[in-house]
C-alpha cells in the first residue's frame, strides 16, 4: 500500500511539471512600473516649441500694428481731402493781417479761434440774429509749439480799441469788419502777432462733437434755455453736478450758454471757462480709445466745421502741434473794471499792467 501510495505521488508530479508539449515555457512578463496602466502606452507627444508660441504672438502684433497704420492712414487720408477741398477758407482780407509762422513743433505759434453768435435760421431766440454780420461769440487765442501749450478766453464784452472804430466791445469787430478786422483788433490789444486764425461753423459743431462719439463734461449744475428752449425749437439744459455725456446739440447748447438758472450769479468768464472746458473734453476725446474708433468720422467732419487760412497741410500740422504738445493750460482774460459805453452799454475794463501781465504769463507757457 506504501508502494502504490509513492507510485501515485510520483505520476502526479510528474504530469504537474512536465509540459504536454513538450517545449520550454514562456519567460514571465517584465514587472510593471508603480502607477502604469495595463493599457497599451502611447507615444508622449514632442512638448511645443518655445519657437512657435513666440512666432504665433509675433503675428499677431504684427496684423494689430498694420491694421492700427492702417486706420490711421485712412483717417490721415479722409481729413487730408475733407481740408483741401471741402473746407471753407477765410478771405484774403484776413490772411493779410496775419504773421507768418515758424516750423510746427519746434516754433511756438498763436492762433485766434472765433465763433459766432449767428444762431440758425428759425431759431425764436429773442434777439437772435440768424443773418448778416454777427458778434464773435467766443474769442480765443490757442499758443502751441516750441514747448508751448496755452490758451487765453478774452470775455466777449471786453473793451478794446477797434480801428476805425473807436473804444468798443471787442466782440463787435467781428460783425463791423469780418475776421480781418477781429485779428487786428486782437493783435493790437493783446500786443501778440496772430500767426492762423479759425472761424467755428456753429451749423456744424454739433456734428463733429457726434462724429466722436459725444464728450464728458464736468462741471457744476447748468440749467439753461438756448435758442428759445425745446419749445421754441431750442435746447433746454438741465446738467447735474458732476460728469455729463453731452451729445453734439448739447455741447453747442452749453458753450452758448450766458444765463445759468442753477447759479444765477454767473458772468462772461464764467462762461468762456466752460468754452475751454468744452475744447478740452473734445481733445481728450479724439486721443482716448473709444476716440480712435472714430478717427475716420472725425478726420472726415472736422475741416467741414470751421473756416481757416490754412489748407491740407498747414491744418494737419497744426493738428500734430496741438497733440504733441499736451492740454496745457487755460486761463480767461480777468477784467477789474466796468464801463458805460456812448451807447449805454456795459463793457469791462482790464488795466494796462494788469493786461500786460496776464498776457505774458500766457506767451511764456
Amino acid at each position: 500500500q506504501t508502494n502504490k501510495q509513492t507510485h501515485k505521488q510520483r505520476k502526479t508530479n510528474t504530469h504537474k511539471h512536465t509540459p504536454t508539449c513538450g517545449c520550454t515555457p514562456p519567460p514571465p512578463p517584465p514587472p510593471r512600473a508603480p502607477g502604469r496602466s495595463s493599457r497599451r502606452s502611447r507615444q508622449p507627444r514632442e512638448p511645443k516649441q518655445p519657437g512657435r508660441r513666440r512666432g504665433l504672438a509675433w503675428r499677431i502684433a504684427k496684423w494689430t500694428i498694420l491694421a492700427i497704420a492702417g486706420w490711421t492712414a485712412l483717417s490721415i487720408a479722409l481729413f487730408l481731402f475733407s481740408a483741401q477741398f471741402l473746407q471753407d477758407r477765410v478771405p484774403s482780407s484776413a490772411r493779410a493781417q496775419l504773421e507768418a509762422p515758424g516750423a510746427p513743433l519746434v516754433s511756438a505759434s498763436n492762433t485766434l479761434i472765433l465763433g459766432s453768435d449767428l444762431r440758425a435760421k428759425g431759431s425764436k431766440e429773442p434777439g437772435a440774429a440768424t443773418s448778416g454780420p454777427s458778434r464773435s461769440d467766443s474769442i480765443q487765442v490757442m499758443r502751441v509749439g516750441g514747448g508751448h501749450s496755452s490758451k487765453l478766453s478774452i470775455p466777449r464784452d471786453t473793451v478794446a480799441e477797434v480801428p476805425g472804430y473807436g473804444p468798443r466791445k471787442i466782440n463787435s469787430a467781428f460783425a463791423l469788419g469780418g475776421p480781418a478786422l477781429a485779428i487786428e483788433t486782437v493783435s493790437n490789444y493783446l500786443g501778440i502777432p496772430i500767426n492762423h486764425v479759425i472761424l467755428v461753423n456753429f451749423d456744424q459743431f454739433p456734428e463733429l462733437v457726434d462724429a466722436m462719439g459725444g464728450v464728458n463734461y464736468t462741471g457744476g449744475c447748468v440749467k439753461a434755455k438756448i435758442n428759445g428752449g425745446y419749445a421754441n425749437g431750442g435746447v433746454t439744459l438741465d446738467l447735474p453736478k458732476g460728469t455729463t455725456r453731452l451729445n453734439g446739440e448739447q455741447a453747442l447748447a452749453l458753450s452758448r450758454t450766458r444765463i445759468n438758472s442753477c447759479a444765477p450769479g454767473e458772468n462772461d468768464l464764467d462762461r468762456a471757462r466752460r468754452q475751454q472746458q468744452l475744447v478740452s473734453a473734445m481733445r481728450s476725446q479724439v486721443l482716448s480709445p473709444r476716440g480712435f474708433i472714430r478717427w475716420p468720422l472725425v478726420g472726415w467732419q472736422a475741416p467741414q466745421t470751421i473756416s481757416s487760412d490754412m489748407g491740407a497741410a498747414g491744418l494737419t500740422g497744426l493738428m500734430l502741434t496741438v497733440a504733441a504738445s499736451g492740454s496745457g493750460s487755460s486761463s480767461v482774460l480777468k477784467p477789474d473794471g466796468a464801463v458805460v459805453l456812448p451807447d449805454g452799454g456795459l463793457a469791462l475794463t482790464v488795466s494796462e499792467a494788469s493786461k500786460q501781465r496776464q498776457v505774458a504769463r500766457f506767451m511764456s507757457r
